[in-house]
């Protein structure tokens, strides 16, 4: 076990190491930032496919997946502990009208463990919410730089869950939540002589809101074999609306721009906000619901559907509503369809008869329109589940391919290319004593 757990804290310090950036996609440049999908690397295999739970793999999406009955592999005392950590590698290709580029960045992606108590289960981890990070440039008629934009930060969430079986093949539960992070964006102005030479010194506005707030998301899942070989498994979670609290600072600085494209500060001058009845604000967090079932044969297969939808047009940030770009948020949806196969889940001639093969798409309206144009988004994924240590423990490999956004109306299109690796792994940390 202490093996095991020291594994899963390299690998965790090793994401986490590579990249701090959790994005690079310019469309982090709104609101707090993109969305991060609050799923293991094994759901995001199956297209964001969330609503399969069994006893050694964590669903950290639904709460009531903590509860559960015991395995028969355990001699039915009591089921495993469960902990898990994963990261990820994102490779984007930029497009638009005027040209392409090229971007990548790699994060840390969650951390949890899942504790069995009886007919109860206790599920608690970190993982990221939102994440901000971009560098834009905008030009003027002349094709000389105009602005530079940078973000970076995002919003992370601490849950701690309890679920609870009611009885066979059905569990509820519910995850208390808070939001915690911090926003940086910065807007650099360049201005020029008229004979197009940059002047010695530009204007830079600074930005900063530290974010936090509670919020609760509530879940049930039910499942029940319906013919001798077929099980049916589903689930629902809901995520009630919640503000958040963000305290802000601005400032407005002079700078001056080196050949290393550093910049200088030359002086600085802070923003009153609190005389703006900006210094607190409160920021709206959407509620959300999903809803998804699926079939398949225990141990063997499944297939499942997922939908979800979210009320983003509820939406609003004082400190950065942008007058320049038309945005709206409007409400948000997403449709997964996704499954597993596993050759034979107990072979001991066969490492690849025991690896779990999995499967998905997915389509996704985010919920932001710029200039009129819904930003949409599209994803196939597969994946794998290699058995390492004992039966039940493992390593998820995941790829997705999938283009976000559109070139219409003068925006980007990125397709992306993303790479996810997770531990799964489970041990007994309680025994009863067979000899006294």
């Amino acid at each position: 076990m202490i093996k095991k757990l020291v594994l899963v804290f390299i690998a965790a310090f090793a994401i986490h190491s590579y990249g701090q950036e959790g994005t690079a996609s310019p469309y982090s440049f709104y609101g707090i930032g993109s969305l991060k999908f609050k799923g293991t690397v094994e759901n995001r295999s199956m297209g964001g496919l969330s609503i399969y739970s069994d006893s050694i793999h964590i669903n950290l999406h639904n709460p009531a997946s903590y509860a559960g009955k015991n395995m028969a592999t355990f001699n039915n005392e009591s089921r495993p502990i469960k902990f898990t950590v994963g990261g990820s590698h994102s490779s984007i290709d930029l497009k638009s009208n005027s040209g392409t580029d090229k971007t990548s960045s790699s994060t840390f992606d969650y951390l949890a463990l899942a504790v069995p108590m009886g007919k109860f289960g206790l599920g608690f981890g970190l993982l990221p919410y939102t994440s901000v990070g971009y560098k834009l440039e905008s030009l003027n008629s002349d094709g000389n730089t105009e602005n530079k934009f940078r973000g970076q930060g995002g919003l992370n969430k601490a849950f701690l869950g309890l679920g609870y079986q009611i009885m066979d093949g059905l569990s509820v539960g519910i995850d208390a939540q808070y939001n915690f992070g911090n926003i940086q964006n910065s807007t650099v102005e360049f201005l020029y002589d008229n004979d197009g030479t940059p002047l010695q010194f530009q204007s830079r506005e600074s930005n900063r809101s530290d974010l936090s707030g509670l919020n609760f998301n509530f879940g049930l899942t039910y499942k029940k074999m319906i013919t001798d070989k077929l099980e049916l498994s589903s689930g629902i979670t809901y995520t009630p609306e919640s503000n958040l609290v963000s305290k802000n600072q601005r400032s407005f600085s002079t700078i001056r721009t080196t050949t290393s494209d550093q910049e200088v500060i030359i002086n600085v001058v802070e923003t009153d906000l609190e005389a703006l009845g900006l210094l607190e604000t409160d920021l709206v967090l959407p509620s959300k619901f999903s809803i998804g079932a699926g079939v398949g044969k225990p141990r063997k297969w499944f297939v499942g559907a997922e939908y979800a939808s979210q009320k983003t047009s509820n939406f609003s940030n004082e400190l950065y509503t942008s007058t320049s770009i038309p945005t709206t948020f409007e409400d948000a949806s997403a449709f997964s369809l996704g499954g597993f196969y596993i050759p034979q889940y107990n072979s001991y001639t066969s490492f690849f008869k025991r690896a779990v093969y999995r499967a998905g798409l997915r389509y996704e309206k985010t919920g932001l329109n710029i200039n009129n144009e819904s930003i949409n988004e599209f994803g196939i994924s597969f994946g794998v589940g290699l058995p390492v240590g004992n039966l039940l423990s493992n390593v998820n490999l995941g790829f997705e391919a999938g283009k976000r956004g559109t070139t219409k109306s003068d925006l980007i299109q990125e397709n992306f290319f993303n790479f996810r690796i997770s531990l799964s792994l489970n041990d007994r940390w309680f025994q009863k004593r067979k000899y006294d």
